[in-house]
C-alpha cells in the first residue's frame, strides 16, 4: 500500500531501508524526541523494527508508512497510524523526519495523507497524538494542521535515547475539524512546494 504526495511517497519498509532509517532516525535530535528509539541506533535495530513492521501490515494491527522523498528515491522519515480502536473509532498518530529536511512542509504533507487514509480509508473519527513537552517543532505542527491540546501528563515517559523523564502533551483531532481544515493545509503544502 501506499499513499503519494505531490513530493513524498508513504509506502511499507523494505529491508534495503535500513541505511536511510539509521541515518535519520539515528541521529540523537531525532531520537531524543522518541520514547522507544535507543541512541546509538544501529542496522540491526532498523532491521528488528523494519521486520516487526512488516508483520504488523499484514495483520492490519498498525501503519508504519516509510516517507520517501520523490526527487531523491530517499527514506527522509516515517509515520505512524497506531493503537487503532475499530470500536471507539480512534487511532495514534506519530512521525519522525531526518534532521537534514526538517523546516521543509515534509511532515506536513505526509500528514496530510496520513489522516486522509485514517479518516476516509480505516473510518476512523478521533487522531490521538502525543508530543514530549520540549519538542517545540512538533507541538506547533500539531496545532498547524487542526489538533487541539487536551492536556499534559507530567512525568509520563522516557526517552530511550536520553534515558531523560517526559512531560507529554496530548493532542487530539476528529474527523469533522479535519475537513474544515483541509483546504488550508492544501494551500500550505503548496506554498511549501513553491517555496523549495
Amino acid at each position: 500500500m501506499e499513499l503519494k504526495t505531490n513530493r513524498l511517497i508513504l509506502r511499507k519498509p523494505k529491508v534495503s531501508d535500513w541505511k536511510d532509517i539509521v541515518e535519520g532516525i539515528g541521529d540523537y535530535e531525532v531520537s531524543k524526541n522518541m520514547s522507544n528509539v535507543p541512541y546509538p541506533y544501529n542496522k540491526k535495530d532498523a532491521l528488528i523494527w523494519i521486520n516487526k513492521t512488516i508483520e504488523k501490515l499484514k495483520n492490519k494491527e498498525q501503519y508504519n508508512f516509510l516517507i520517501e522523498l520523490k526527487s531523491e528515491k530517499k527514506v527522509i522519515g516515517c509515520i505512524s497510524i497506531e493503537h487503532i480502536d475499530k470500536f471507539v473509532g480512534i487511532a495514534t498518530t506519530g512521525s519522525w523526519i531526518n534532521k537534514k529536511y526538517w523546516k521543509k512542509g515534509y511532515i506536513t504533507e505526509a500528514k496530510f495523507a496520513a489522516n486522509n487514509f485514517a479518516f476516509n480509508v480505516l473510518k476512523i473519527r478521533k487522531l490521538n497524538s502525543t508530543v514530549f513537552v520540549d519538542n517545540l517543532a512538533s507541538n506547533k505542527t500539531q496545532q498547524s494542521i487542526g489538533y487541539s491540546f487536551e492536556g499534559c501528563k507530567r512525568g509520563n515517559a522516557r526517552s530511550k535515547a536520553s534515558g531523560k523523564i517526559k512531560d507529554v502533551n496530548l493532542y487530539g483531532l476528529f474527523k469533522n475539524e479535519w475537513t474544515k481544515k483541509v483546504k488550508e493545509i492544501r494551500d500550505k503544502i503548496k506554498r511549501y512546494n513553491q517555496s523549495l
